[in-house]
């Protein structure tokens, strides 16, 4: 046996790892340069959100941002481009209205949004008692006979005690979604709920909700803001309030949409890897952190790819996702076809948090890569990349998740997210251009090591 090549031979293996590490700081710092100095994500987002703007699916404005995303990508250097058709629901929010009446017998404006997909009345005034909940429990408590005729308004408080503000959003999501179907089924006229905000302003914010397949009622579902919860809550406390609701939201039926996708082919590899975000938005505000961030910093991953001549092995692929806020039809239809094509992907990554400062990235990934990933964190750190832990990718990937595909997604700093989300602040002013290209850099770079050491 010889010795000296024992003792040898660690000395060698480790002078060739700390090579690869110092190669792969190297290019990632280029990444880095290429995109914070270059970078045109911040450019291309006013570009979507100010000639665009809002753009819920089945819209014009939807139709328009699917011609604006095949060109962005052409212009970042894509190999390919094309449009992938998907079904989506339409559903049209129209006028409407929202007033509360106290003691003195006057009628007060509230701030409100219907929630998407939910129906109206039909342009005619809805009017009734308004019995205040604060959570599902004592909802339930009420007999039915308390409950039908009345307005039902599900006063649950986002948890300011959590500090990844994500996981407030979950623990209250349940109300948005499923409230008019609880009051629905005891005879209630129609429901309101406390917006899903961390902010403490008169804001309210709209989001999907949903009717059970045996619900017999469909009735209308509002948010209000924080302080028009916090107000009406209190007036509840001593007097019997009356709300006159009108609403002309109404689902509209479906039509055909597209998804978007534009690829840099892989120069040994036919697997995929994508990086995404949803093209879609709803109806207020812009759609400036939800997500037109994350379109435009995927965009901008493979426009630094072509422009740094990375000869990425893996084909590099580009998904603007149709249809993530009021079905998922665009994921849905994306894995789908991928399944039928035998298309093997090696990850998909998606931005759908803003474009807020990168903290980290998220998995849902066997063991053995996710280690992987972490091995890495070393290379990460100058970036203040350091969150490994959270096992959740993004809304339109998930169906991927069946077929076997590793997911991640881009985990930001969340403490202003869900003051804007949803809403009519959701606008371009509130993206630091800095912060966007950031994400852009990282998810560049994770794919990157992932292209290089990943088969």
């Amino acid at each position: 046996m010889n010795f000296r090549m024992i003792k040898i031979l660690p000395l060698f293996l480790g002078g060739i790892l700390f090579s690869q590490h110092n190669a792969d700081s190297v290019q990632m710092k280029q990444i880095s340069d290429e995109i914070l100095v270059n970078g045109t994500a911040y450019n291309n987002l006013y570009d979507l959100t100010k000639n665009i703007g809002a753009r819920l699916s089945g819209s014009q404005a939807y139709e328009k941002a699917v011609d604006w995303a095949l060109l962005k990508l052409k212009e970042a250097g894509a190999d390919k481009v094309w449009k992938e058709e998907v079904m989506v629901p339409v559903w049209v929010r129209g006028t409407e209205s929202l007033k509360i009446k106290t003691a003195d017998g006057k009628w007060k404006p509230v701030n409100m949004l219907s929630l998407g997909n939910s129906q109206g009345t039909n342009g005619k005034d809805v009017e009734a008692e308004i019995i205040v909940v604060s959570n599902k429990n004592e909802f339930d408590a009420l007999p039915r006979e308390f409950v039908t005729g009345k307005i039902i308004f599900f006063d649950y408080v986002f948890d300011q005690r959590f500090i990844n503000t994500g996981q407030a959003y979950g623990d209250a999501g349940m109300y948005r979604r499923s409230a008019a179907s609880w009051a629905g089924k005891k005879g209630a006229k129609a429901v309101i709920v406390r917006s899903l905000s961390s902010a403490v302003d008169d804001v309210p914010h709209t989001g999907m909700m949903r009717y059970d397949a045996d619900d017999t009622a469909k009735i209308p579902a509002v948010a209000i803001g924080p302080a028009g919860a916090d107000e009406l809550h209190k007036n509840l406390k001593n007097q019997k309030v009356f709300a006159k609701l009108n609403s002309n939201c109404r689902m509209a039926g479906e039509k055909l949409s597209y998804s978007v996708i534009g690829e840099i082919t892989g120069h040994t590899n036919a697997d995929v890897m994508v990086v995404s975000g949803h093209l879609d938005s709803w109806d207020v505000g812009e759609g400036a952190q939800d997500d037109g961030a994350g379109i435009v910093q995927s965009i901008e991953v493979l426009r630094a790819f072509k422009k740094l001549g990375l000869k990425n092995n893996h084909t590099l692929r580009v998904v603007c996702f149709a249809n993530e806020e009021n079905g998922v039809r665009g994921g849905n239809q994306y894995a789908e076809n991928i399944s039928k094509k035998n298309e093997r992907h090696i990850i998909a990554i998606e931005s759908d948090g803003g474009g807020f400062t990168p903290r980290g990235i998220s998995m849902v990934m066997d063991d053995s890569k996710r280690e992987e990933i972490r091995s890495w964190r070393k290379l990460f750190e100058p970036y203040g990349i350091h969150d490994f832990d959270l096992k959740y990718a993004g809304t339109d990937i998930e169906p991927m998740e069946a077929l076997g595909v590793p997911l991640a997604g881009l985990v930001v700093d969340s403490q202003r997210y869900f003051d804007i989300h949803h809403s009519a602040e959701d606008t371009f002013d509130k993206v630091n251009r800095r912060e966007l290209l950031l994400g852009a850099t990282t998810m560049a770079q994770l794919l990157y090591l992932v292209d290089k050491n990943w088969k």
